[in-house]
């Protein structure tokens, strides 16, 4: 009877548990539509400010050009979108944090916080590192590599394809402190052996710049140090994350 109880009080739990999940995602649902609605009278002014750093580089009488006949209505409801869960990442990561907290430790929730609001302002500052930095380099280099003859006038889907690959890139490169802290706060190294890793987080760097970027050497140095400096900073707070060894119990026969 006893067995049945407890089986029957973990499916109770793990239901619960489900409904609270689904509660939470349509709550996160709800809100990015919110403000995909809000966002959406605006959608060409978002585009056009986005497409800004291109626009300044292009040649004079040069445009940018929609090939699809569609292009030119779905393309800006498409970043409008994209951008409205940019915009609720906070809410995401918070609906996350309500969703996990409960299961964790009072320590584990002291550190679990910091990171998830550690990993959201990386995220936004990689976003705009890419858009304030890295697209004006990139744009005049590329519109300037040009041969004679060639004009230059950019599709608005490809462009904002583009775009979004670049915002996405840096904004997962500048989570490199999140994801050192994080290897060794689970133990599954340390940080003496990520310093003596410190050559290969490097060439790595450079390699993740070279697929993750135009094939430019800008761009991909542009990616590349910020990289390797924030593996740095990540390597300086694991200090704080690492575990103390936990002492073992003697037993009262010894």
């Amino acid at each position: 009877m006893s067995e049945q109880q407890t089986e029957g009080g973990q499916e109770q739990t793990l239901i619960s548990h489900l409904v609270e999940l689904r509660n939470r995602l349509l709550r996160i649902v709800f809100f990015v539509l919110v403000v995909f609605l809000a966002s959406t009278p605006f959608a060409n002014e978002i585009y056009t400010y986005l497409s800004g750093p291109l626009l300044k580089h292009l040649p004079e009488n040069s445009t940018m050009i929609a090939i699809d006949v569609a292009s030119p209505f779905f393309t800006p409801f498409k970043l409008v979108l994209v951008c409205s869960i940019f915009a609720s990442m906070p809410v995401i990561l918070y609906q996350f944090w309500g969703f996990v907290a409960p299961g964790l430790y009072r320590h584990e929730r002291k550190l679990i916080f910091p990171l998830l609001f550690g990993s959201t302002l990386l995220f936004f500052t990689g976003v705009a590192f890419a858009y304030f930095v890295v697209f004006p380099l990139v744009f005049g280099f590329l519109t300037a590599a040009a041969p004679e003859g060639v004009a230059v006038m950019t599709d608005i889907a490809r462009y904002l394809d583009f775009i979004l690959t670049l915002f996405f890139a840096f904004g997962i490169a500048f989570e490199v402190p999140i994801f050192t802290i994080l290897l060794v706060w689970t133990g599954l190294t340390t940080r003496q052996s990520l310093a003596n890793k410190r050559p290969y987080v490097i060439v790595g760097a450079f390699v993740v710049g070279m697929f993750l970027t135009p094939p430019d050497a800008i761009s991909q140095t542009l990616l590349a140090v910020p990289i390797w400096f924030l593996f740095e900073i990540g390597l300086l707070f694991s200090r704080l994350f690492v575990r103390k060894p936990s002492h073992p119990q003697i037993s009262p026969t010894e």
